[in-house]
């Protein structure tokens, strides 16, 4: 007997999850610098607020943590999208703390627009509760959820179509070619990446320097002819040169 379930049903291109009967968005705001244990303690929350409540709710990073790693336990068949990660130092610095929220608020549109996430009992305990002992009771119950892993599985609703086998065992090995493809590409993609920004931190930099310094000689060499000279090109060449430098 078991009180959830999520169907899958036959779309144009094959099987998918029905699409969430009650949509919705919600909004993350305000990170707020606090304090607890009479200030030993100092952390930032966020105001989170569901569209189809309208009632904010606040909550730090541990509490998305704590979040993911139930739809990551909970969801093995679904791929969940990594939290922005964790930071040991610098953690209250505005640069920080603003690219945090925009990476959470690109997190939390993920799960708001899955159709099987977004209807997760564990996510609603998230962005509804508002009470701490009503939290710490509803945590307890999303932990001990044993529809987990492979047991997730027997909550399918699916479709009575009957598949054919050859057709399904070609649409995995397609996938699973995609899917491998995918990942090299990325990984290659990742490591090209990584060798550029360590380039233009070494050598493009100095590259660069010497560009925006070679600009400002031809500026500074313009000058020395006066009745010939424009000051308004001189002063595009001299602008030129210092963009590179800052570059």
């Amino acid at each position: 007997k078991i009180a959830e379930s999520y169907t899958i049903e036959m779309g144009p291109k094959g099987p998918q999850w029905k699409e969430s009967p009650q949509p919705f968005s919600c909004s993350i705001e305000d990170p707020t610098k606090q304090t607890k244990f009479k200030g030993i303690k100092t952390y930032i929350s966020y105001r989170v607020t569901p569209s189809h409540t309208g009632r904010p709710v606040y909550r730090r990073y541990k509490h998305f943590d704590w979040l993911y790693n139930r739809l990551l336990h909970k969801f093995t068949v679904i791929s969940v999208p990594h939290l922005p990660e964790k930071q040991a130092t610098g953690r209250f610095e505005e640069d920080f703390i603003e690219k945090r929220k925009r990476r959470l608020v690109l997190w939390m549109n993920h799960m708001t627009s899955h159709p099987i996430l977004s209807q997760y009992e564990g996510f609603e305990h998230f962005l509804m509760c508002a009470d701490d002992k009503q939290w710490k009771l509803g945590k307890r119950r999303a932990e001990k959820d044993e529809m987990v892993g492979a047991h997730f599985m027997l909550t399918f609703q699916i479709p009575s179509e009957h598949q054919d086998l050859q057709d399904v065992e070609e649409r995995i090995d397609s996938f699973k070619s995609f899917a491998k493809k995918m990942d090299d590409s990325v990984m290659q993609l990742t490591h090209v990446a990584s060798e550029l920004v360590r380039k233009h931190l070494g050598g493009f930099r100095k590259e660069f320097q010497r560009l925006g310094n070679s600009f400002q000689s031809i500026s500074q060499a313009f000058t020395l002819d006066p009745p010939h000279g424009s000051d308004a090109l001189n002063s595009a060449i001299s602008h030129t040169g210092r963009t590179y430098e800052n570059i």
